[in-house]
């Protein structure tokens, strides 16, 4: 058929031009080298705004079941930390990863839970004992008495402050509570109260203004214990049961006593104003003396509910953060939580890592449309020496002609898609995600969109010049707008609307679902396809009106 012998001449000068094979094939291949080795790791992260706080948890918890905490220790400090919403927690299972990572410089602080992680944070306690751990220092938290180790990069102290200082106040949320609901829940025990009752016993003499204090309640026991019919029953009794005393003697006696007590409380008052006699009083009593053992048992609790009336703003009976402050319960966002994956690669050339997932699709995308070049330079070339006007002359239709230029372009364009996405397996560890099937429509509706403007190109220019001119710009100009350098995730939401007029952002969509998503939305690349092969038809529809054979 003329129009495969049209195709096959095209394909041959296509081929045989060393300018197609640089810019098609070698440069991106030496840009996507260039920026695999010299950007960072982030790059092709989704951007994320909340602090990243790597944790090792190597913690074993507590040997046996206790009332708090239901999990190991170093699982309620995790759950603190990720129901922030602004902080990112990085799970990171192997120490020696930790400590690579910060020798490398690729985190500035990472927090290591060890071993005896829960034991000691269980034995955090106000209290005195030979078990009891005190975590505090002049600095806060001392992570060594807590079983926690932070490995910091010396090169990047700001980070590892900031972090530092995040543990820090974790940590006090999560220590202070248990070890004030320890110390509240002796206060007013039995224990406490005997050790109370021992201490006051030391204190000899009473001063005399304490006695002195103590005469209204004197006066009052007085009053209701004369007044007091058993009392005055016992008193005649006694008086009776004295030997040589007579029934009418005893009662006599106990009628005196009842006459004269106002005198006898009296004197009682009056004796509590003597300086000398509570001197005299108080050398013979000490405190602890009225602290008896059914006394302390009724005190206790009243100085315990006591306290806490008190500080009625707080509740020290709680053992979380939120419950001592009487405030909303937070519980952990398994959302903030993430396992750590090395998205670095290996090797020099970092091969596997993640910003190949960006780099080899975006490069893919752009130097396709590349194509204008070589297209434009082809027909520059037929027109100045005339095989333009002699297609003319033959027996073929200009859809025919402009067919027969297409084919060729086409197949160049899906041999340099089919070539860079099988290099950036081989050459870069790229993977080619969980649908790999997809990704041939997807470089063939690449290409039909990159050949159309290749040939729309073509149609309008006449010289060399204008072929470099028009082309590279249109390229660079609809690459930097689509995304196709620099990641479409950094781009504003309004400008990612705005891009899905080139047919870069409707492709560099699409690779993205395949390739950097694990479940990929296949209606979505379906789309894609369909809206590259519609600009593909626009723009070789364009080129069949415009195309000018002369």
């Amino acid at each position: 058929m003329p129009i495969l012998t049209l195709a096959a001449k095209d394909l041959r000068l296509l081929l045989r031009d060393p300018r197609s094979a640089v810019i098609l094939l070698l440069t991106p291949l030496l840009l996507i080298l260039v920026l695999g080795l010299a950007l960072g790791e982030g790059f092709g992260e989704k951007p994320d705004d909340r602090l990243r706080i790597s944790v090792v948890n190597l913690d074993r918890g507590l040997p046996g079941k206790v009332p708090f905490p239901e999990k190991p220790w170093s699982e309620v400090v995790i759950d603190d930390l990720s129901a922030t919403q602004d902080i990112r927690l990085e799970i990171i299972r192997d120490r020696g990863e930790a400590e690579r990572l910060v020798a490398k410089n690729r985190r500035p602080a990472i927090i290591v839970f060890e071993e005896d992680f829960s034991d000691r944070m269980h034995r955090c306690s106000f209290l005195t004992g030979a078990e009891a751990v005190n975590p505090f220092g002049r600095d806060g938290v001392r992570l060594s008495q807590l079983g926690a180790t932070l490995l910091t990069d010396r090169t990047q102290p700001v980070s590892a402050s900031i972090i530092e200082q995040v543990t820090q106040v974790t940590l006090l949320r999560v220590v202070i509570p248990w070890m004030i609901g320890k110390a509240f829940a002796r206060v007013g025990d039995e224990k406490f109260m005997e050790l109370v009752a021992n201490r006051l016993n030391g204190v000899k003499p009473i001063p005399p203004e304490l006695l002195a204090e103590l005469d209204p309640v004197v006066q009052k026991l007085l009053t209701a214990l004369t007044n007091d019919a058993e009392f005055k029953v016992l008193v005649l009794k006694e008086f009776s049961d004295t030997k040589g005393s007579s029934f009418i003697e005893a009662g006599k006696d106990a009628a005196v006593i009842a006459k004269r007590t106002p005198e006898f409380q009296r004197a009682v008052h009056k004796s509590f104003q003597k300086r000398a006699i509570l001197e005299r009083l108080g050398k013979e009593i000490a405190f602890g003396e009225v602290l008896t053992p059914a006394v302390q048992k009724q005190v206790g609790p009243t100085v315990k509910r006591g306290v806490g009336d008190l500080f009625s703003s707080y509740n020290f009976e709680a053992t979380r953060w939120s419950d001592l402050v009487k405030s909303e319960t937070r519980e952990g966002i398994a959302a903030n939580r993430v396992e750590y994956k090395d998205s670095s690669g290996s090797g020099v050339l970092n091969r596997g890592a993640l910003r190949y997932q960006i780099l080899v699709p975006s490069y893919t995308v752009m130097f396709a449309f590349f194509l204008v070049l070589s297209v434009g330079w082809l027909f520059v070339a037929e027109r100045k020496h005339g095989t333009l006007v002699r297609l003319r002359a033959a027996p073929l239709t200009r859809g025919q002609i402009l067919l027969g230029k297409l084919l060729p372009c086409l197949a160049v364009s899906l041999l340099q898609g089919v070539f860079l996405l099988a290099a950036g397996r081989l050459i870069f560890g790229m993977t080619w995600g969980s649908r790999p099937e997809l990704l041939l429509p997807l470089v063939g509706s690449t290409s039909f969109a990159a050949v159309g403007l290749a040939i729309l190109v073509a149609s309008v220019a006449r010289t060399e010049t204008q072929v470099a001119v028009y082309g590279t710009l249109l390229v660079l100009v609809l690459g930097g707008v689509s995304g196709s350098l620099m990641p479409r995730d950094l781009m504003p939401e309004q400008m990612k609307a705005v891009s899905l007029v080139t047919p870069h952002a409707w492709a560099l969509d699409a690779y993205n679902q395949l390739l950097a998503t694990p479940t990929p939305d296949v209606s979505a690349v379906l789309t894609a396809c369909a809206a590259l092969c519609t600009f593909g038809a626009a723009f070789t529809a364009l080129a069949w009106w415009r195309m000018d054979l002369e």
